[in-house]
């Protein structure tokens, strides 16, 4: 083989290095429709499993949280599950719940699912809301002239707890909203009331029946319970026990005065708890409609702060 054989072998081959194939537009398409794919998927997960992002709306949280806050909301430490529902509809579907690092305890920030208001089976509205925890089940919760107590003791003062009224209702004013319906309760002088536990059997009574009711229709998914004088009826039988089927807990927002919670709608079973709101990773004056109204209302002392 020649010296000029070798050379026209060699230029061959690195012309073949060079060269890169052009795909067809069909591949390209084909191609981007896989990355986007997978893309859309990732994201999925990350939401439904790991992390979301929710706004607050309302000022129930103030100081602890502001309208305009975003935040990151942590769901897989409570054991994520898929939707509960179809997207876009209200039909509901199987759910797989991944298992929980942790149940939630006192003093966490979390983010549920309304579970409706104190007399309804269902609620109204899908709609999320974020308070803090007070309770968790077997607790014995009272208020006493605005200050909580969980299980005889003091609760835990958030830092930026807030009350809008310096008057304190008297305790024998009650509040016809109050839960349990009939209470002679209201939002200042409250309780005691001991949060419902899995497995917990309790004496139904007409005296009692009214704190009874609701969870009972809620966990059985209907208008459950009948009373016709002294005497209680579940699905139709005569009933004088109810053993809880799931666990409950008390929320309350940090800003007492102006906040609607557990004191007014109820209990809060464990699978409508999202996840631990846990940073604030945005904030801005969301009634700014200006794009330079919007920027100057960006609250930079609050972008990557803990909840706690």
């Amino acid at each position: 083989m020649s010296f000029s054989d070798d050379l026209e072998k060699y230029e061959e081959a690195q012309a073949g290095e060079d060269f890169i194939e052009e795909k067809s537009p069909a591949e390209r398409l084909r191609m981007f429709s896989k990355a986007l794919f997978y893309a859309i998927l990732a994201a999925f997960v990350l939401k439904t499993f790991v992390v979301e992002a929710f706004r607050i709306p309302t000022g129930s949280m103030e100081k602890t949280l502001l309208v305009g806050d975003f935040l990151l909301v942590n769901k897989f430490i409570y054991g994520a599950s898929t939707p509960r529902r179809i997207p876009f509809t209200e039909l509901e579907i199987p759910r797989v719940t991944l298992p929980a690092f942790k149940d939630p305890e006192r003093k966490d920030v979390v983010v549920f699912e309304y579970p409706g208001d104190r007399d309804q089976v269902r609620p109204q509205e899908r709609v999320n809301y974020i308070k803090r925890l007070i309770g968790v089940p077997g607790d014995t919760i009272r208020i006493v002239n605005k200050v909580v107590f969980v299980n005889g003791k003091e609760f835990f003062r958030p830092p930026g707890i807030q009350y809008v009224s310096s008057h304190t209702k008297p305790a024998e004013e009650a509040e016809y909203r109050i839960f349990p319906r009939g209470a002679f309760w209201n939002e200042d002088n409250y309780g005691p009331v001991v949060v419902p536990k899995k497995g917990q059997t309790v004496e139904l009574n007409y005296r009692n029946i009214e704190l009874w009711r609701t969870i009972i229709n809620r966990e059985l998914d209907s208008e459950a319970v009948r009373v016709e004088g002294r005497n209680i009826y579940i699905l139709d039988k005569p009933a004088s026990k109810y053993t809880v089927q799931k666990n409950y807990y008390f929320m309350m927002g940090d800003n007492r005065d102006d906040s609607a919670d557990s004191r007014f709608w109820g209990f809060v079973p464990r699978d409508k708890i999202i996840g631990k709101a846990f940073i604030v990773y945005w904030s801005w004056d969301p009634a700014k409609t200006n794009i330079l109204d919007i920027l100057a209302s960006v609250k930079w002392n609050r972008v990557a702060r803990l909840i706690r």
